[in-house]
Parts: structure tokens; sequence; C-alpha cells
């Protein structure tokens, strides 16, 4: 089911690309949208593991929530109530004509573009490309690893950073994957809201963010906040003149361009990289928004869990 998986992150990427712009040009002053953890056009992702251009190892197979074995193949159709999932989507003709928005944007505005940009750009530089972006957002993984407890990954959080940032050349390379076999769940702020016993809310489909709960689009925001990108280098969450920034606090055309530059780069470079596991998934599936608000459930609950 590696198709709606990549429905889930596209839909979220796109609008997120989509809502940037759209900020810069209605509004004076800096926005979530325009930043790095925004992760899922679905494009959010917000939960998706950093690729490695050194040795692609097979995504273990995902389980449903509740009592399923790990051995079982994780299944976006199971019925509601299944493995104690519960699909609470009272807008759900709100979020049908959001999620068919999304989908169209990304058929006549992403996907074009994506398939322009994989035909110039390698797949090992694409991989590069989104190891670092991945990279950089190492900060709010640790802190919600620290925040839940779990303080081995954020061990591990600090050391993939350290090695993939310096070997790593600033995290093109996934060497801690490759050579130390560095890994751990993801961990997000929304994450921790549940991992305190948050409820999750109502389902959403963000007309240009994508596939969230209520608490998962809280923990989004938080995200953000948690990255010191955003204060440090890019001044687009403060107007404090005692915090240093590379792009100076009133020069907002630099902070927006560059800002949306790369987020331009990070959405289009990974629908370039999902353009064969997302073919075809459309015509194969016959309640795609189904499947996909099941599957985002299956999938927030079960990182929960972990």
């Amino acid at each position: 089911m590696a198709g709606i998986e990549v429905a889930i992150q596209f839909n979220r990427r796109v609008g997120r690309l989509v809502l940037a712009v759209a900020l810069l040009t209605c509004s004076g002053y800096p926005t979530y949208a325009i930043s790095g953890e925004l992760a899922g056009l679905p494009v959010g992702e917000v939960n998706t593991a950093a690729p490695t251009v050194m040795a692609a190892a097979p995504a273990a197979p995902s389980t449903a929530a509740g009592d399923a074995s790990p051995e079982e193949p994780f299944d976006p159709f199971a019925k509601t109530g299944e493995g104690q999932l519960e699909e609470y989507d009272p807008w759900e003709s709100f979020n049908s004509k959001m999620f068919d928005f999304n989908w169209q944007l990304d058929r006549w505005v992403l996907k074009p573009v994506a398939k322009g940009y994989n035909y110039v750009v390698p797949n090992i530089v694409q991989v590069g490309v989104s190891n670092i972006f991945y990279n950089s957002r190492a900060t709010p993984r640790f802190l919600n690893n620290v925040f839940q407890g779990k303080f081995k990954g954020a061990g591990i959080e600090a050391g993939r950073f350290v090695i993939n940032t310096t070997v790593g050349v600033g995290g093109f390379f996934d060497v801690a994957q490759h050579y130390f076999k560095l890994t751990t769940p993801e961990e997000d702020t929304g994450q921790t809201l549940g991992f305190y016993g948050v409820p999750p809310g109502p389902y959403i489909m963000v007309p240009i963010l994508g596939p969230y709960t209520v608490r998962d689009l809280v923990g989004y925001a938080g995200d953000i906040a948690l990255n010191p990108i955003y204060w440090l280098i890019l001044p687009t969450m403060h107007n404090i003149d005692s915090i240093p920034t590379v792009v100076d606090v009133e020069e907002r055309a630099a902070t927006y361009a560059i800002s949306i530059g790369a987020r331009t780069t990070e959405v289009v470079n990974e629908r370039s990289l999902n353009l064969e596991k997302f073919q075809g998934v459309e015509e194969s599936t016959v309640d795609l928004y189904a499947a996909v608000r099941n599957a985002y459930l299956q999938k927030r609950v079960k990182a929960i869990q972990e």
C-alpha cells in the first residue's frame, strides 16, 4: 500500500507550496506555511523516514492499530473500529471537497513540474536533497523524543544529526544509517500530545496542507516552533533584534524568497521521487478519500503506540 502513503504525503506538500505562494502575495507577515516542517502535501510527513543515497533499506511493513501482529500487512481499507481505530470524520462533506481540490492541484500543477524536474535532476541528487531537508528537522524530532522520555531515541537523533551534518556533507549522505545503522521512529509534537493523552479530535482535510486530526494540526504548528532554523537563520517567526539571524529581520523579501524557494525545492523533489509509486493509485482505488483517511489515522495511532 505504498501508494496510499504517497497519496498522504503529496496531498500535503503540494498544498503547502500553494499556500506559501498565496500568503506571500496576500500577507505582509511571515507565516508557518513557508517553513520547512510544514510534513505532506499531502505533501507532511510530516512523518516520513529519511531516504538514503547510500543504501535503500526496505521499509518495514506497517501494522494496523491495536493488537495487530507485527507480521500482519498494513491494511488501509480496514473497517471502522478494527484495531481500535475510530474514524471520527464529522466534516466529511467539506473534507472530501478539499481532498479533490488537493488532488487536482497535484494532477495539473505539481506532477507535471515534478516530471520535468525528474528528467533533469539525477536520482542520486534527488535523494541527497531529500536527506538534507530531513536532516534540517532533527531538532523537533530530538525534542519530542525527550518530551516523551525516549532518551535512547533522542540520543540516536542527536548522533544522526552530528554524523550526517559533518561526514554526510550537510546531510546529503545518510552515513548514520548506512554505516552506523542509526535509525529510530520519527517523533513529532502531535505524537507527544497523544502520548500525554490528548485525544485526536475530528479528522480534517486542510484545503492546502492535507490530512490531519485537530491534535496533529496543532502539533504541526508546534514542530515549526521547535525548529531553530526559523528563529536563528530565517527570522520568519519573530521580530526580536537580540536573536542573531543570517537574514535581517527587516529583510522580509529575502526571507520570503529563501523560505519559498527551499519549500518549493523540497515539494517538487519529494514528488519526483514518488512519481512511480503513486502512479495508478487513483485508478485502482474505488474510494480513495476513505482509503487515505483510514491509512492516515492508522499510521498516526501506530506512531503514538511506538
